[in-house]
């Protein structure tokens, strides 16, 4: 499958300047809006796809385990993907390459893309939209590694996070209830104007209990994906789990695909 932006590959033997620079080559490329050509009410309902007589869309799902050499170091990324269709999985692939660089806040994208790219090459499956277990819009120079994935095929793409790399809340996340969200602005840590909406806290779940909560997830845009439809997916695939199915699943396959023995 080619790559619609091959200069944009995340090149780990670059200098942190010229990954920086990249990045906001990247962010200048990207699309923070709608630009696709599927309904989103059908993504995770088979019979809301069969009512529209639309084929669904396949929604693929991007996370990443790690292997170790003897010394104990990871030295290398297991990148899976789990596609499905109508809330079925249809395939799942994964690829390992090394780990060229340490793990650095803000180009994770250097550190993992290319086994995130080599992954997807080995679907027989053409991705829709592509789901990330990590940043989007919500980075400092807007080029998480779903932007950056994003930009390369040329393929809607959106973030889900676990922690907020940057940005600020527009109001208190903890203990929110279960379908709500929350704005999240850039601040002076991102290159963008004070203000601008990255996306959102998304509450998917959460404990009927004042004494538990769950945390919300940092929701963005990654590429031709709106902030307001970015947090409708995440809230329509979660499927009573915390994570969207397709990031959950892809998860639960980085850890199924490593080998017996990690040599």
């Amino acid at each position: 499958m080619t790559q619609p932006r091959p200069d944009l590959e995340p090149t780990p033997g670059l200098s942190r300047e010229e990954m920086e620079g990249m990045q906001r080559d990247i962010a200048d490329a990207a699309v923070f809006e709608d630009d696709f050509e599927f309904d989103p009410a059908v993504l995770s309902s088979p019979l809301e796809s069969a009512a529209s007589g639309a084929d669904p869309p396949t929604v693929v799902g991007v996370d990443q385990s790690f292997l170790t050499n003897d010394a104990g170091e990871q030295d290398r990324a297991l990148s899976a993907v789990v596609a499905m269709r109508g809330g079925e999985v249809v395939e799942r692939a994964h690829a390992i390459t090394s780990l060229e660089i340490p793990y650095v806040p803000g180009l994770l994208a250097f550190r993992e893309g290319r086994p995130i790219l080599a992954a997807l090459e080995e679907l027989s499956v053409e991705p829709d939209l592509l789901l990330f277990d990590g940043s989007g819009r919500i980075h400092f120079r807007e080029a998480g590694i779903a932007t950056h994935v994003g930009v390369v095929r040329d393929v809607p793409s959106i973030g889900v996070a676990k922690s907020l790399l940057c940005g600020t809340s527009t109001e208190d996340t903890e203990n929110l209830p279960e379908g709500s969200r929350v704005p999240i602005e850039a601040d002076s840590r991102v290159e963008v104007s004070d203000g601008t909406l990255l996306g959102y806290a998304v509450q998917t779940r959460q404990y009927d209990s004042p004494n538990r909560h769950i945390n919300p997830l940092y929701v963005s845009p990654g590429h031709r994906v709106g902030p307001e439809t970015a947090a409708d997916v995440v809230l329509a695939l979660a499927a009573g789990y915390k994570l969207p199915e397709p990031v959950r699943l892809a998860d639960a396959y980085a850890t199924e695909a490593k080998p017996a023995r990690e040599d």
